[in-house]
């Protein structure tokens, strides 16, 4: 996958756009990221934030190595599996946007 590709993925499945990077936020402060993608030149990072408030990298992958799996339609390869109930908060995000929505 490239850069372009992930931004895409994360937008359509409740991620926003935070500093720069795909994050998914805490469903009770939806401006605090507590998950995020960090994109850099050859590499993406998958980054989870610890109460202590310090970012702490999860995984880290070439482009090249990221595929997307036909099965979970996630990414495979920037270590997602390693989060416990990541499907969970990301459905919370997804949810909150889209019942944001309808609020207008």
């Amino acid at each position: 996958m490239e850069q372009n590709e992930i931004i895409a993925w994360s937008e359509k499945n409740g991620w926003q756009m935070l500093v720069g990077c795909p994050s998914l936020t805490k469903p009770s402060s939806p401006k605090e990221a507590i998950v995020r993608i960090v994109m850099k030149a050859t590499v993406a990072s998958l980054e989870v934030k610890k109460p202590a408030g310090k970012w702490e990298k999860i995984a880290s992958a070439k482009y090249g190595d990221i595929k997307m799996d036909d099965d979970s339609e996630w990414p495979v390869g920037l270590g997602f599996e390693k989060i416990p109930s990541f499907s969970m908060l990301m459905r919370e995000n997804k949810d909150r946007q889209v019942f944001a929505k309808f609020g207008r």
